[in-house]
């Protein structure tokens, strides 16, 4: 007589959490950084014998140490969230919009053509209408393009906007060698840089002010667009299931059309803020590996545009840390990387714990009637 098989129960599972309140949540990522700079301390040491403490206070002073470092980081922070702003509504769609470097880029470089060609013959404040109603345009039909593919034929959006980038990046490199200057160089050079011409004026005090103006406006327009609209509604649904939007009368092609053209529009606006208000130039190198490291902004941010914020100024901050670093200790750049990489890492392995909790052998999951 065979006895029946026993079923051993394994030591560990992985349940998905129902829900978690917001503030265990938070508790959750601020102990993730804490670990983040226990391991960074900890590896500091290892290699240099020097004291964590004053290294992280030499981040600091990389990113805010004086007036012009902070509004650099704050630059760099709002072009990140800008287009962390922009991928947001196609991710929450689970629309793989890969493609915002070559939207940046022709978004970039309408904005470039423009000051070269409207320069001196257009006020500034109506070139720089023209200038942001044209980048958003660009970018809007770079998104929209694959996007009528897919929804047409079915094609991958991931393969799609990524090839698209390289498509622009082409675009871009006959653009900057039409528009050299007579050095020959592999940059256009500083556009209208003796009048200014299509040049972000002042605000605040400052040359970056209506940088973060615009920004700002597209934070909380956005999230007032995802959260209360009817078509923030409809992306929301797409993006849990798109057989429910069939069955609730959700045209998927017109959903899918009309949020990559938001997304692409907003990407485009990035490259205008870029060559238009800081770097008043257009090169292959404008978007400068943005539109990857947005994809993290939003995706940890769980497409909420102000919690954005916070995680844009961190990799920012964790950028210019590493480079200050590598600088004042005589560290290479691969040592400030393993750092930026530990803290990331902890970062992004606190989300997993936010969605999934871990049950041991003999503990029971608890149940809520």
């Amino acid at each position: 007589m065979s006895t029946p098989a026993v079923h051993k129960e394994p030591v560990l599972r992985i349940a998905k959490r129902d829900g978690l309140p917001h503030w265990k949540g938070w508790l959750i990522r601020v102990a993730a950084v804490v670990l983040a700079l226990i391991l960074s301390g900890a590896f500091i040491y290892a290699i240099t014998r020097l004291n964590p403490v004053q290294v992280y206070e030499a981040m600091f002073e990389g990113a805010f140490g004086s007036s012009r470092r902070s509004w650099v980081t704050i630059r760099d922070a709002m072009m990140l969230l800008c287009i962390g702003i922009g991928l947001a509504p196609a991710f929450k769609m689970k629309f793989w919009n890969i493609g915002a470097e070559g939207q940046i880029l022709v978004g970039g470089c309408m904005t470039a053509g423009l000051m070269l060609a409207l320069g001196g013959t257009v006020p500034t404040p109506v070139l720089l209408v023209i200038m942001a109603i044209a980048s958003l345009c660009a970018g809007a039909v770079w998104g929209m393009i694959p996007a009528v593919f897919k929804a047409r034929w079915g094609t991958n959006e991931t393969l799609f906007t990524l090839m698209m980038n390289y498509v622009a990046i082409q675009i871009t490199s006959y653009c900057v060698a039409l528009w050299e200057n007579p050095y020959g160089s592999n940059v256009v050079g500083v556009i209208n840089q003796s009048t200014k011409d299509g040049w972000f004026p002042e605000l605040f005090g400052q040359a970056y002010g209506l940088n973060v103006l615009i920004v700002v406006v597209l934070t909380v327009g956005m999230y007032i667009y995802l959260k209360s609209s009817k078509q923030g509604y409809e992306i929301a649904v797409v993006g849990e299931s798109q057989n429910t939007a069939r069955y609730a009368g959700i045209r998927l092609s017109k959903v899918f059309i009309r949020t990559m053209a938001i997304s692409g529009a907003i990407c485009g606006l990035a490259g205008f803020i870029a060559v238009a208000g800081a770097s008043h130039t257009i090169s292959t190198s404008t978007a400068g590996g943005r539109g990857f490291t947005a994809i993290i902004v939003a995706w940890l941010a769980q497409f909420n545009t102000f919690v954005m914020v916070l995680i844009s100024f961190l990799l920012v901050f964790l950028q210019k840390g590493a480079i200050q670093i590598a600088s004042q200790f005589k560290l290479n750049d691969f040592a400030s990387n393993v750092i930026t990489g530990i803290i990331l890492f902890c970062i992004i392995g606190s989300e997993f714990f936010i969605q999934y909790k871990l049950i041991f052998r003999g503990r029971k999951e608890a149940h809520h009637s």
